[in-house]
Parts: structure tokens; sequence; C-alpha cells
């Protein structure tokens, strides 16, 4: 008999040589149903993998990352045993699991056209009611290289290859199918019941431009179909929520063609750039945070003092001025080490609360650019708070604090990540435990539900990482809070404490938006345009019923031009109806429509977007409703998927 701890550190004994399964079904068989994969002693296995000595058992559901993986990876081949029944000629390539669904690469004369993909789902279903053991073996690597040339399977054969002699590598067989493949998988075919193969790409072998373009296909998969469903719906609505689309529709931004990567903002975006920051400023003076501008172009010295310029550079962007090398900053936090170090500190002056609007340039390769979300300029809310080892718990729960009265403002529900020390950490054993205390103990006395990711830490010090989740489901990593232990020691930063001696202060690097524009991409998808009225870059659209009344609407327009309302004209020579659909089109909040009676009795006619028609009212009356919607910085409701 075994000893086998388990999750809940539980223990059971179980005869030598039963299997994962046999475990779970020990529990219980609705337990042994609902698990996917297990692992022993923290390696992941195959249900069907046996036990061979004293050990800890831990199983994973699709809920969890390891059960998802492991799903998405036979769904993987799955799909490629699908092809070759289909098309024996196919070489295969790699088909991994990634977040989301997973994705399969191969070599094929025949192009694939969206009309194939139902013809492979076909088959696929085909294998899933075969109900197919999935058997995974070793064998050497000669005997590897030999049966995938016998297979033709030239793509495995020079991955084989490219092992030390005397590997021993892994298979999995699923009825007349073999796959090169570490593993682990689920203990059948039959179930993955619900999948969709969504699209046909080109990718190079390896990556490799050189190299042949293979096709690749993307899918996904999910153990209930109300599941995938709901997924294929928030795909769909998310791509009517595009931000490049609604950006441009919206007249906001556009990336120009003369700087891939560098976003050009337009009026409209400027003014809901400028309304988001005048939100920041407001809240970043409350918290006492000072704020600074750090240069955009600083030497190598001071960038291989930070380890930017060895462990950065192929990121950054470079170049010489008067004969000495300079780069164009990619961080902000060597330009706050200037800042701290330009003037001597004592005890007395922490916690420093520095902020910065720092414009940043990293060097992204173009096929990773996507609009605002990933772009090669942007600028980081970035703060750097310096202050006493007894300082960190109140500090991390202030940051914590303002970031979520942002997230709220917005409507955003998060949650919350705590990464721990890594393998390849620097730093005593003691700087860890302080700084991974003073997060966790933060969170703690917030009460604050969190997940622990042990060993994902940076290598220079624990972290905390805000996930936002918007209105359709998506979760977008933005705010962190990160202690650094390593920046002080390499800057040699000091301060003179009570014992009149000098002491390393502990610095945090947190940004609560993130990228402004990637969050401001990320509202365009979350409102789809939609501004609050706050936020909106056109507040209100003046509207004349005729060229008549153009004086008046004029006259209206200058009079909430005053009174700070970002408002626009629309005295064009055409139907009423025309404009009021073409305003209701560029989602602005408020119309007003002013023909004969209004420029008569001196009234408006409004119209909301929220509430529709308002009727008629003073101008007075309606700044008052307007400027109250601004300064409660009211939220949009929204239909939540």
């Amino acid at each position: 008999m075994l000893k086998i701890e388990l999750r809940d550190g539980n223990f059971v004994e179980v005869e030598d040589g039963s299997s994962l399964f046999d475990i779970a079904k020990g529990i219980s068989d609705g337990f042994a149903r609902s698990v996917l994969v297990g692992s022993i002693d923290g390696k992941l296995e195959s249900l069907n993998k046996k036990v061979e000595k004293d050990c800890k058992v831990n199983f994973f559901k699709f809920d969890d990352p390891e059960g998802k993986e492991v799903f998405r990876h036979t769904s993987a081949h799955i799909f490629a045993q699908a092809v070759k029944r289909l098309w024996p000629e196919a070489k295969l390539a790699i088909g991994p699991a990634i977040e989301n669904g997973f994705y399969y690469d191969f070599d094929l004369d025949y192009r694939l056209v969206p009309e194939d993909l139902e013809k492979i789902e076909a088959e696929m279903k085909k294998i899933v009611k075969e109900d197919l053991d999935i058997e995974g073996f070793e064998v050497s690597r000669e005997e590897a290289i030999k049966l995938m040339k016998e297979k033709g399977e030239d793509y495995k054969v020079e991955m084989i290859e490219e092992l030390p002699d005397g590997e021993v590598i892994s298979m999995y067989r699923q009825g007349e199918f073999v796959d090169l493949c570490r593993g682990p998988h689920l203990q059948s075919t039959k179930k993955i019941k619900a999948f969709k193969l969504q699209s046909i790409a080109g990718a190079y072998w390896r990556g490799d431009e050189n190299n042949k373009m293979l096709q690749r296909v993307y899918g996904t998969s999910f153990e209930k179909n109300k599941d995938l469903e709901e997924y294929l719906k928030m795909l769909e609505e998310a791509k009517k929520r595009d931000h490049r689309k609604i950006g441009k529709e919206l007249d906001l931004f556009m990336i120009p063609e003369e700087g891939p990567g560098f976003p050009l903002f337009l009026p409209r975006g400027m003014e809901l750039k400028k309304s988001l920051m005048k939100y920041w400023e407001e809240i970043h003076r409350e918290d006492g945070y000072v704020e600074i501008e750090t240069p955009i172009i600083l030497n190598r010295k001071l960038w291989e003092t930070s380890g930017h310029w060895f462990h950065y550079k192929e990121n950054m962007y470079t170049v010489q001025i008067d004969e000495e090398d300079y780069a164009i900053k990619p961080m902000n936090c060597p330009g706050a080490m200037i800042f701290y170090k330009s003037k001597p500190h004592s005890y007395r002056d922490f916690p420093m609360r520095v902020a910065e609007r720092g414009r940043v340039h990293r060097h992204e390769l173009s096929g990773a650019l996507h609009g605002l979300m990933r772009v090669r300029a942007f600028t980081q809310d970035d703060a750097h708070i310096f202050m006493l080892p007894e300082q960190i718990r109140d500090e991390i729960k202030g940051v914590v604090k303002l970031i979520d009265k942002v997230y709220t403002k917005f409507g955003f529900t998060y949650h919350v990540e705590l990464s721990t020390r890594p393998e390849d950490s620097m730093g005593t054993d003691e700087e860890w435990a302080v700084a991974e205390d003073g997060l966790r103990g933060a969170l703690e006395e917030l009460g604050m539900d969190y997940i622990v990711n042990e060993g994902d830490g940076a290598f220079y010090g624990p972290k905390i990482d805000f996930h936002l989740r918007d209105c359709i489901g998506r979760t977008w990593q933005c705010g962190t809070i990160q202690l650094d232990m390593q920046l002080p020691q390499r800057f040699d930063a000091t301060y003179v404490g009570k014992d009149g001696e000098k002491h390393r202060p502990v610095m945090i690097h947190r940004v609560c938006l993130g990228s402004i524009e990637r969050f401001i991409g990320i509202l365009i998808e979350n409102y789809a345009g939609k501004f609050p009225v706050w936020l909106a870059p056109c507040q209100v659209k003046v509207i004349s019923v005729s060229d008549k009344y153009n004086d008046y609407a004029e006259k209206v327009r200058e009079e909430l031009f005053a009174n700070n309302i970002r408002v626009e004209l629309d005295d064009r020579a055409e139907k009423v109806g025309f404009k009021i659909r073409e305003a209701q089109l560029e989602k602005i909040p408020y119309m007003i429509v002013v023909g004969e009676k209004e420029s008569e009795n001196g009234s408006i006619s409004v119209r909301s977007r929220e509430e529709g028609e308002l009727g008629s009212m003073n101008i007075a009356e309606f700044l008052e409703k307007v400027n109250k919607q601004v300064e409660d910085r009211e939220n949009v409701n929204f239909d939540l998927l």
C-alpha cells in the first residue's frame, strides 16, 4: 500500500500501481468524472499514470488553468488527427494549447478555405464519438526518428534530430494517430464535445521568415456547449467593439503609415485623453503625490547602471549624440532614481510618492502591433514610492485603495494576483521575506481575496497584479505594484536614518492605468464608444433645423462652450433627421435641436442618448444637469454578457 497526500492535506492509502484516476474514483465517482488531469509531486500527469511510491497528488478540473491547457492540447491532437484523415499527405509541425484555445501548424499543398473548417469539425466529432484511448509511451531517439520517417513527418524528424543522443522521446497515440508530444493528455477523446475551429492563418516554420510558410488553424474548446456559445458570443461582441474600428468612426486616433506602432491622437481623442488625465491628476493630488517629468533620452552609462543596456537592449531605440551612446527610455524608473539622488534625504522625507506620466518607447515586432493595445510609443502613469521598511504595508494599502477607486469609477470588477520569489531572484532571504510579508499583509489587512503565483515575481522583487474584467467578460492586466530591492542598490540610493547613519530606502514601482493609450483602447471597447458624459470627447451636438436658425444655434454653442462644455455645431444644409441619425452614430450623449420655436423663446430642445427625448428646457437648466454628471463623473449602465 502507498500513502498518498491530497491537496487538502488529508492522506489516503492505495495499492501500489494504482492510477491517478483510481485515486480520484476512490474519493468519489462524481469527482473522478469531473477531473481532467492530475499531478504527482508537482509534475502534471495524465489520469492513467500509475503511482509507484508515497507522494503528493493533486487533481485539476476544467476551471483550473492546468485543466484547460490539457483539455485544449488534447483538442489540438484531435484536430491534427482529423486533418490527417482528410488529407493524409499533410505534414504536421506543432500544435500547442494557447490562451483561450489551441492551434496547429501543418504543411499541405492544398490551401484550406473557411468552408473546409466545417469538414474538419465533422471529422473531429467522429473521433470524439469513437472514444479513442489516449496512450502515452516512450521510445528511444533512434526509434522515434524511424517511426516519424516512416510516417513522412519531416518536421517531427527535424525536431527529434535536434535532441541529444540517448534522449528518451515521449509520444502519444489515439487510434491510428501518433504524435510527438510531452503531454499530458486526457484519458480518451470522448470529453472534447464543445469545440469550434475559428480561423486560418499563415505561419513560418519556427517563426523564421527564411523557412517555409505553413498553414495554421486556430480553434477553441470547452467542456460544455453553453460555455462555448457564451465565448463565441463574446468574440462577436468584441468584433463590434474593436477599438480600431470605433476609433476611426469617432475620429479618436489613427496609426499613420509613416509611423507603424506610433499612435496619432486626433482632436476628439485628445479631449478624451485630457478628461481621463484630469481625473488622474485629481486623485493623485488627493493622495499626496508630487509629479515629475524625466528626460526621454539618457546616456548609456545610466542604462548600464540600471541593467537595461544588458538585459533589454533589443527592445530599446538607441542613438549617438556627440559620439556617445544614448537610449530613448523604455522605462521611467532610472529617471526617477536621478530625481531621488538629486539631493540628500532623511528618514523624515518618507514616504515620497513621486508620479510621472512618462513617455516610453519600446521596439515591438511589426506582427505584434495592435491598434492602441500594442504600440511602440506610449505613456505610463508611473509612480515610484520611496519609503522606510516599516512603511511598506501602509503604502501598499494606499496604492491598492487608489487602484480600486479608479477601476470602480469605470465600472470594472477585478481580481488580484500576488507573485512571489522566482528561482533566478536577486537579494537575500531576509529581504524577500520582508517584501513578500509586506505585500501579503497589506492585502490581508484590506480583506482582499487574491491568487498566489508561486515563483512568478520579478527577479528584483515580488509584485501584485490587478486583472480587470470588462463588461463583456474579458480580462486585462493593467495595474501592478512591484517591490524593487535592486535599483536602490544599483544606484546607491541612501537616506540618513534616526541613528545618523546611511540606510537604503525601500522602493516600489506602480502603475494604475498602465499604458494610458492601452487603457483608452480598453475603455473604447468596454463602452463600445458610448462614453459617459464626463469622458465623452463631444458631450453635446447642437443641430439647427435649417439655415434660418444657424445664428441662434451658434449662440447656443458659444454659451455652452463658455461654460466648459465640449460642444460641436452641425449647421450643414442637410435634413434634420439625417443630422440626428449621424449624431446618434457618433454616440454623442446629448443632442440639442433648435428651430423656430426655440429661437423665438430662447429655449433648447434636448435629446439624451440614455434617456431619449427630454423636451424643451432653458440653457441654464441644461447646464446644471450636464455639469452635475461631469462633477459626479457618473458612469453609464452596462448590459453585461
